[in-house]
């Protein structure tokens, strides 16, 4: 028999058994509709050359929503706004684009990832759940997403497809939500919208070196198969120092935006002990930046250890008052979190520290592979300069650049003080104006370094 024909009599005989189906649920009684039902459905399933997965909307006894579906549902709503006919809208909070649109109940779509075709629908299942006071009967919608594929692809579709889904789905997810920036109150964190609009496009310093920094970020945040590999949690650290004014917080702010991470800002000396320190690290968000600015400043972390004898006669002194309100974190705390037992805990995480006098530091805090990566953060370049000149003056060249590329050669100023001088004042404030104020700043500058 030719396979042409064996296709024909399989759907002649599918075609069958759905009248069948259709009469039967019409004029059959309740006992044995149900028998049918069941029979039908396993003669049915046999016959057919497509598999089903049914991804239900809540887990257990309806307590938690399935994160396979919330990731389903993300990754569906461009295939659904592109395809369905019948969509629902939703409006979501902390997120960038607070509409959404999903395909409605009894929906079907479809896709295509690496040459194979699947089927996505959406059901819902409603029946009668009873009050609590017995008295009235409410509706239980349950809804759910199936996945319908070919026989041949399933080995496909259950290793590689819905592996892409789930990390599409998340990755959607991320990239949409309104980003925080977080700080510790007790033992708690609290926060605002982060909204800060530095960009690595717009910090002022060398291009080399800003090239570097963001390959690193790159290379950290698509590294999750790399450090499962090499055995180390995934998670890096930065350390940032350099003098006052020189972009520290605006360096953190840029890595933010790059990678669309949240911020905590850690004030360790808001922390009562290391097991207060424990319980907020943990409860940081992965895709996350855990900041402590001035780190020379926070706590007793600047490596004055063997001077902690010489120091409790004195402490001994201090009123009971004053030693309540002391943080009690210590140098060994921290770095049990950076690069302990505790340090997987949350996942992709950067872990930076930004500090005016890298000299102060313990020398255990700053090591490579807990501070992997140092970047100095010096005063303004010529290079500087011209970002700062484009970003707020829009110049790209003028004739007067000559002469402040010479006297940024013979001075040090840092580029928040030059982004001050280059700020338009008043509405005569023009593009010349600036950089001949700038040029005298720069001049004043030079004449008291030589009279010194």
């Amino acid at each position: 028999m030719k396979m042409g024909e064996i296709f024909t009599q399989l759907g002649s005989i599918i075609a069958t058994l759905m009248f069948m189906r259709a009469i039967l649920e019409r004029y059959a009684p309740p006992q044995l509709k149900a028998f049918l039902e069941k029979h039908f459905t396993k003669a049915f399933n046999f016959l057919s050359p497509y598999i089903q997965i049914t991804f239900n909307e809540f887990t257990g006894e309806r307590l938690m929503r399935s994160e396979a579906y919330s990731a389903i549902e993300t990754y569906l709503s461009s295939i659904s706004s592109a395809q369905a006919r019948r969509m629902k809208a939703d409006v979501l909070k902390n997120s960038s684009h607070p509409l959404v649109l999903t395909m409605d109940d009894n929906e079907e779509v479809a896709d295509a990832y690496k040459g194979v075709k699947i089927w996505w629908a959406s059901g819902k299942i409603i029946s009668k759940v009873q009050t609590l006071s017995f008295q009235h009967m409410i509706n239980d919608e349950k809804r759910y997403y199936t996945l319908k594929f070919h026989k041949k692809d399933r080995d496909f579709v259950i290793k590689l497809y819905l592996d892409h889904v789930m990390k599409e789905g998340k990755a959607i997810r991320v990239k949409n939500r309104q980003r925080k920036l977080y700080t510790n109150n007790g033992p708690s964190w609290s926060h605002v919208l982060f909204e800060h609009p530095a960009t690595f496009q717009t910090l002022a310093m060398d291009l080399d070196k800003k090239r570097d920094i963001v390959d690193d970020l790159l290379v950290f945040s698509y590294g999750e198969g790399f450090y499962s590999r090499i055995g180390r949690a995934w998670k890096r650290g930065y350390l940032l120092y350099g003098p006052p004014g020189t972009g520290k917080s605006t360096m953190i702010a840029a890595m933010a935006n790059l990678l669309r991470y949240d911020v905590y800002d850690l004030e360790l000396t808001s922390v009562k002990d290391n097991t207060e320190l424990k319980k907020l690290l943990i409860s940081a968000s992965s895709k996350s930046i855990v900041v402590i600015e001035d780190i020379d400043c926070s706590a007793d972390l600047t490596g004055q250890r063997g001077k902690k004898r010489d120091k409790k006669e004195h402490e001994q002194e201090e009123p009971a008052d004053n030693a309540k309100n002391v943080s009690k974190v210590t140098l060994s705390g921290l770095l049990n979190f950076i690069d302990g037992l505790w340090s997987a805990c949350g996942g992709e995480r950067l872990i930076v520290f930004t500090t005016n006098h890298v000299e102060k530091l313990d020398p255990a805090l700053i090591r490579r592979g807990r501070m992997d990566k140092h970047i100095e953060l010096s005063y303004c370049s010529f290079e500087g300069f011209k970002i700062l000149a484009r970003n707020y003056l829009g110049l790209e060249h003028h004739d007067l650049f000559g002469r402040i590329e010479v006297l940024l050669g013979e001075i040090k100023i840092t580029p928040a003080d030059v982004a001050e001088n280059l700020m338009p004042k008043g509405a005569g404030g023009n593009v010349e104006t600036c950089l001949k104020i700038l040029i005298s700043v720069l001049e004043q500058e030079r004449d008291e370094l030589y009279l010194d």
